[in-house]
């Protein structure tokens, strides 16, 4: 008695177990739309690096007219930037503050370009791949350098949430 006891439980419980398992495709269609995430709408990669690439230009047209609150503006409040050799810096507050100590030690005349390399994610989020080119008020280049942004539409609008860049190995 006490084995058919324990064999009906364990029958229970296998028929339980596959009754609770079933594949979605055996669920009406109106219940797995309403489980399902949308899915990120697929970006077209070319727009998008284009679109980057036009930030860029906009950001290094601010950055060689040294103007700070310009740069600052695409930046995210909860920004995060990883700059080279120096602490990390976490919000707007504090990527201004670096980027007003930056701009106070640049030789004038001296510019600065940013070429995306490339660019992908999907609409709402966009990772940046690129490298910068440092140059004195003779044209001569500086330095060389590559980074890498995350950018985020905010309000219709690309803003950035993250970037990190170190230097180039210089030439000897």
């Amino acid at each position: 008695m006490k084995h058919l006891k324990f064999a009906t439980v364990i029958v229970a419980l296998f028929f339980l177990t596959i009754g609770c398992n079933q594949p979605a495709a055996d669920k009406a269609p109106e219940a797995v739309a309403e489980t399902t995430p949308p899915m990120a709408a697929k970006a077209d990669p070319a727009k998008m690096k284009a679109d980057i690439q036009a930030l860029e230009t906009a950001w290094a047209n601010a950055d060689n007219a040294r103007d700070v609150n310009a740069l600052a503006a695409f930046y995210a409040d909860d920004a995060v930037s990883l700059a080279n050799n120096q602490p990390m810096l976490t919000g707007k507050a504090a990527i201004q503050k670096d980027l007003e100590a930056t701009m106070a030690k640049r030789p004038k005349g001296s510019t600065i370009s940013y070429d995306v390399m490339d660019a992908f994610g999907c609409d709402n989020f966009v990772t940046e791949v690129g490298k910068t080119t440092y140059k004195d008020s003779t044209g001569k280049v500086l330095s060389t350098a590559k980074y890498m942004a995350v950018w985020e539409k905010r309000d219709g609008k690309y803003i950035c949430i993250r970037d990190i860049g170190n230097d180039d190995v210089k030439a000897k």
